[in-house]
């Protein structure tokens, strides 16, 4: 095939609406290309891109969570596009290839369901079938002579609370927890009093950590309470956000912006958003 040949074919499967992943990876090859590439893109590298990849991952929840569904089938494409950008960037470094990916995640997905791919009974709850996938990547873990640390492993660029969250579920599979949710509430208290001391003595440094050691603890929580940290201040975002427009809405009516209004009307408006919203609930 000579070169105008193969750039003929290369032309017709980007141009190909049924093209699937294969013109995917093809476009993200056009567009790496040192002589003809787009500039942005060749230039770019693992570190600048990471920081996107963060984002799309979030812009997918964000999508869940208002039931965009629409929105959703486009942001799980802008996903897929990271994923593509560096195993293309992975295969110019001749470190692995979009296809190495495809095959190990289908390879960890068969080991980590024995009970559908293999010879395990599936009679067994859901809370059971997570058990013994962790047994399975602790398992996993332990064949690599690099892990020394029950902690290896979780990344350290995830969401803090969620990172938190992790690093105490694999400190919990060792035996170091609390035994319930009443006790990390007793060491709640305990970190809010350490922190209003801090405060009262005014060491920026002090302060910081103590809010920091109090935030940690209120990640356990979320854990003994089986809820997803990250998805509950999600919601209170939402929450705030939608009561404070109704509270802006209310003003605007009169004429009127939050910063031409006092604390106290505003919180009138807030209570009144509030007992909206739960009447509403229960019609």
């Amino acid at each position: 095939m000579n070169e105008n040949s193969g750039k003929t074919a290369s032309d017709a499967l980007v141009r190909d609406p049924e093209g699937g992943i294969p013109r995917l990876l093809e476009i993200m090859a056009r567009l790496r290309e040192p002589e003809t590439g787009c500039p942005w893109d060749i230039v770019q590298t693992y570190e600048t891109i990471a920081p996107y990849t963060i984002e799309e991952a979030y812009e997918v929840a964000d999508a869940i969570e208002r039931a965009a569904f629409d929105e959703l089938r486009s942001e799980l494409g802008d996903l897929l596009l990271q994923v593509v950008y560096h195993s293309r960037m992975a295969e110019e470094e001749n470190r692995f290839t979009f296809a190495d990916v495809v095959r190990d995640i289908s390879d960890k997905m068969l080991r980590r369901h024995p009970h559908v791919f293999g010879d395990d009974s599936r009679d067994k709850s859901p809370e059971q079938q997570v058990a013994d996938w962790e047994k399975i990547k602790a398992a996993e873990r332990a064949e690599k002579p690099e892990t020394a640390s029950v902690l290896d492993g979780v990344a350290a660029g995830l969401p803090a609370l969620t990172r938190a969250v992790k690093l105490q579920n694999r400190a919990a599979r060792v035996g170091f927890d609390w035994p319930n949710a009443t006790s990390v509430l007793d060491k709640i208290s305990e970190e809010t009093e350490e922190l209003v001391a801090e405060m009262n003595g005014g060491n920026v440094d002090k302060i910081t950590e103590e809010y920091g050691d109090l935030m940690f603890v209120m990640a356990n929580l979320a854990r003994h309470l089986k809820i997803d940290p990250e998805a509950a201040l999600r919601a209170a975002n939402a929450k705030f956000t939608r009561r404070f427009g109704a509270v802006e809405t209310a003003l605007a009516s009169q004429g009127r912006t939050p910063d031409q209004s006092t604390l106290e009307e505003m919180d009138a408006l807030w209570d009144a958003a509030k007992l909206a919203e739960r009447v509403s609930e229960k019609s």
